[in-house]
């Protein structure tokens, strides 16, 4: 689709790039010849992450150990980065989430949420923005975000809340910042499976609206390297008047079904418990990761 000398100039930082969404991500761009850096906690998961992405295209990739619910953390992390060289694009992708009923939220769990997905994301909009604007670099930001932005979702308010709070960044920024050359976009994936999130929002593994294959008008899930090929669009040179926008990728499921976890609301308290329970040990082994690194 693009020629793997697309993004050669282009130096990318990726939060939360370690897996999942992020890592697929990383793969697409270091395929067009960007230099990439992600970041994340779990520094084994980072490591392995890059000694396996290495040798992908062009392209050259990086790792940094950080917090991003931090912002002393952030600006240390940019900081060293800036060392090398300015970035030329952020990929908001760091996120947190799980399905629960709102009232048996804690409000730790909420906070685990919003810290992660809306906090990490403006410390780091901000850490690069401000470097971009007084060195005069023209940059592109583009943060990842969910169709719920449009309609909310029931069992899943904080992150709902959280991303469509970058929604309004997005917008916003978009305007504060175009005079300065720097786009701000996102994009609103719809299912595209992958093991960390399906693990806290499928951990049933009986299909929801949300997860569910057959209420996508083209019938599939979505295909990583579609994602990575409109990351890399937004990154690359030649769309530079596209900014202020959030970008549906979803086979047109917000469109056509019940793409939220609405139906959940049938599930009694004997359920939420087991999914309580599976939530758990995939939160517990991502702490043993975070330790063993």
């Amino acid at each position: 689709m693009f020629k793997d000398s697309t993004l050669a100039n282009k130096r990318v930082l990726i939060t939360g790039g370690g897996t999942g969404l992020g890592k697929e991500i990383a793969k697409g761009l270091l395929s067009y010849g960007a230099e990439v850096y992600i970041c994340g906690r779990r520094e084994s998961v980072l490591q392995e992450t890059v000694t396996e992405l290495a040798k992908i295209g062009s392209g050259k990739i990086h790792y940094r150990v950080t917090d991003i619910r931090d912002p002393d953390a952030i600006e240390t992390m940019v900081a060293s980065i800036w060392e090398e060289g300015a970035l030329t694009g952020l990929i908001n992708n760091a996120a947190a989430n799980f399905i629960s009923p709102t009232k048996d939220l804690s409000p730790r769990g909420y906070q685990a949420i919003r810290s992660t997905v809306m906090d990490g994301a403006f410390y780091t909009v901000l850490a690069i923005g401000k470097r971009w604007i007084k060195e005069g670099i023209k940059g592109s930001i583009v943060s990842n975000l969910v169709t719920w932005v449009w309609t909310g979702s029931a069992y899943v308010v904080p992150s709902a809340m959280a991303k469509t709070a970058i929604d309004s960044m997005t917008k916003s920024l978009a305007v504060e910042w175009g005079r300065y050359g720097i786009r701000v976009n996102a994009v609103a994936p719809g299912p595209f499976p992958t093991e960390g999130a399906w693990d806290k929002l499928n951990p049933t593994g009986t299909s929801t609206g949300a997860t569910d294959a057959s209420t996508v008008p083209m019938g599939r899930y979505g295909e990583m390297q579609e994602l990575a090929n409109l990351m890399t669009f937004l990154q690359a040179d030649g769309c530079d008047y596209i900014t202020g926008q959030t970008i549906g990728i979803d086979g047109g499921h917000h469109l056509a079904a019940p793409s939220t976890f609405a139906s959940l609301g049938s599930w009694s308290d004997d359920d939420w418990s087991s999914v309580r329970d599976s939530i758990k040990a995939s939160a517990e082994k991502e702490k043993t990761q975070r330790s063993v690194g």
